[in-house]
């Protein structure tokens, strides 16, 4: 396909999307390997949607924390800071994300990213089966694993693929089967998924299918099934995953506002990773096709109240995560100059301040 005829990039909000964005003062940020982008989507002075994208290969994971945001890309995890003080603006934007740091982790297959209770990333290092975080003279250094993987091994025999923060530690992680060989989660894809507390390794939920996207919200651990298409939470009691709604894709990516969720649908890809699912039962039973949307569901009543339709040459969403009190978010790349000349010194302590 030559570049004139590719298909265009195209966003596509419901009535009311922008209006949420202007309400909830936030920006959203998402992550697509498939067309190797990071997207920041907030909103232009007339009120229309902003979208500004970089480039990388394979982004996936995006943590959010004070002021910056985490992003894994296909052999290096990068924290981008904030260039702009309050009430200071450029060209419009009122963020200037910028990636101050690229740890080389090599290809980990790095999935959810959170900051500990310290403001540090802790990662899924998918490909080794564990929970990570940067290590000052090697690649990463493990946190934690399933009890049921004996050794690290770059071998994604469970694919581990999700986590939950619960008071600024890693509380619950989402695997697609209980395997210890090599890739043996694709054989289990349909049911074999389970949620795993942390650091116990105690077995919360399982016979689930492809589980995606835990996250401890409002006292509730909610997730995602995307074998299914379905959004809901786990009863701690009984292990039980009770369905919130059902959303017409591949469920991945997951944030909260309020009363809100959002989360990301994919097209899924037609090979053997998505094969013999029930979400395409699902899909055929309802007549309609997958998509490729943002979604924001009512969390009191599991409607979804509006959505953002991504089309063109994205087909998949990895990770999408809110940035809150941002209004229209910029980032800096790699592919021109700009970085060259982004310079902001970092300001002296206050000398009229306390003595130690």
């Amino acid at each position: 396909m030559t570049e004139q005829t590719k298909p265009a990039l195209e966003f596509h909000g419901s009535r009311l999307f922008t209006t949420w964005l202007a309400q909830t003062k936030v920006s959203l940020a998402m992550t697509t390997y498939q067309a190797g982008k990071v997207f920041l989507l907030g909103l232009q002075p007339d009120g229309r949607l902003s979208v500004f994208e970089r480039t990388f290969e394979r982004p996936m994971g995006l943590g959010v924390g004070q002021g910056r945001f985490w992003m894994s890309s296909i052999h290096q995890l990068w924290r981008f800071e904030n260039f702009l003080d309050e009430g200071e603006t450029r060209d419009g934007y009122d963020t200037l994300y910028v990636p101050v740091t690229g740890h080389t982790t090599g290809d980990l297959d790095i999935h959810d990213i959170h900051e500990d209770a310290g403001g540090k990333p802790v990662f899924v290092a998918t490909r080794f089966n564990c929970l990570a975080t940067l290590a000052e003279r090697g690649s990463f250094r493990e946190v934690w694993r399933p009890p049921f993987i004996d050794r690290l091994a770059a071998e994604d025999r469970c694919h581990l693929n999700g986590l939950a923060m619960k008071g600024g530690q890693p509380a619950f992680v989402t695997c697609l089967s209980r395997t210890n060989v090599f890739e043996g989660w694709r054989e289990k894809r349909r049911d074999g998924g389970v949620v795993l507390e942390v650091p116990t390794g105690e077995v919360i939920a399982q016979g689930l299918s492809m589980p995606h996207s835990p996250r401890f919200y409002q006292g509730t651990l909610w997730m995602l099934q995307a074998g299914t298409g379905e959004f809901g939470r786990i009863d701690l009691a009984t292990g039980k995953f009770e369905p919130v709604c059902f959303l017409p894709g591949f469920t991945r990516g997951l944030a909260f506002v309020g009363d809100y969720a959002v989360i990301g649908l994919s097209r899924p890809r037609e090979n053997r990773t998505f094969e013999g699912l029930a979400l395409n039962e699902r899909l055929d039973a309802e007549g309609v096709s997958a998509q490729c949307a943002i979604c924001v569901v009512n969390l009191r009543t599991g409607d979804i109240e509006h959505r953002l339709e991504i089309g063109g040459i994205i087909e998949e969403i990895y990770d999408v995560n809110l940035l809150p009190g941002v209004i229209r978010p910029m980032a800096l790349g790699f592919r021109n100059d700009e970085i060259r000349f982004a310079v902001k010194p970092e300001a002296l302590p206050d000398p009229t301040g306390p003595m130690n």
